[in-house]
């Protein structure tokens, strides 16, 4: 597979979420494990997770845990597959989200995660979500001290505006290598952000590049340049999507999520797809 950095890490262009397998809807673990197994052996070597992925209160970094055990057992060659995780954000159980961005909440948090995942360092951790009711400079801070110790290897962030993202990278010194954000057909706000990360070099992973968990299937009929480009060169508009954000900027490196072998593969196949500049206009038009 083509590839892309983050920080000075080179993993594949296109990369796997695992959200799918973990929250409401989630399947049978084996079938999570066999999207795992059939990404990788595509050529996937970027796979995101959090802690926050999962359903009841008392499982807290299930999706972690199961990332883990699809790495361990795992045929091939798992050693440079790069686990990106995430803190900041939480699930009280009861089907909803809140955020804790508080510097203690974040070690606790990291150390957490680092037992789950079974490594010394976790690759990329991010804080997922700006908390309101903490200072944006002080939950950053967290995620640098946990760099400047060693327990993270690189660091990012998720769901940030460009001053926060600005504010980040200097409360790191510079060692910003991350943005996660929203964008898709349907979720295209993120473009200054977008715009911003190229001009910086960071890598702009966009979450939920097909339109979510329920409406990524639907892509193709919700946005009919998408399925007009696809059927032209015999892909899924899903295919496209992906081809589609890739050519937005160098840095971008999709994560879309999955938990069935066959969308993990069709979804790296996406490297593959060279779209003209009057197709990447017709869709950018959409």
């Amino acid at each position: 597979m083509q590839t892309r950095n983050i920080g000075d890490v080179q993993v594949g262009a296109i990369g796997l979420g695992g959200m799918p397998m973990s929250i409401e809807g989630r399947p049978d673990e084996s079938r999570s494990i066999a999207a795992i197994h059939a990404a990788l052996d595509a050529g996937v070597t970027l796979i995101d997770t959090a802690d926050a992925y999962h359903i009841h209160a008392d499982e807290v970094g299930h999706n972690e845990s199961l990332i883990a055990r699809a790495l361990a057992s795992y045929g091939g060659d798992a050693s440079e597959v790069l686990v990106a995780t995430k803190g900041g954000h939480l699930r009280p159980g009861d089907g909803s989200w809140t955020v804790d961005g508080s510097p203690e909440h974040i070690r606790q948090a990291a150390d957490a995660s680092l037992k789950r995942l079974g490594v010394d360092a976790i690759g990329l951790y991010q804080f997922h979500r700006p908390d309101p009711t903490v200072p944006y400079e002080d939950s950053v801070g967290a995620v640098r001290d946990l760099l400047d110790a060693g327990k993270i290897r690189m660091a990012g962030i998720s769901n940030a505006n460009p001053e926060q993202i600005r504010t980040a990278n200097e409360v790191l010194g510079g060692r910003l290598v991350s943005v996660q954000n929203q964008f898709s057909p349907a979720f295209r706000s993120s473009e200054p952000e977008l715009d911003l990360c190229a001009e910086l070099g960071i890598a702009f992973l966009p979450w939920a590049p097909l339109g979510g968990i329920s409406r990524a299937g639907e892509l193709g009929s919700r946005f009919a340049p998408f399925a007009e480009v696809a059927q032209e060169h015999g892909v899924s508009p899903q295919q496209v999507c992906l081809a589609w954000l890739l050519a937005k900027a160098p840095v971008v490196i999709p994560i879309p999520g999955s938990s069935r072998p066959e969308t993990a593969r069709d979804s790296a196949k996406a490297v593959d797809l060279k779209l003209s500049a009057d197709e990447l206009a017709r869709l950018d038009a959409n």
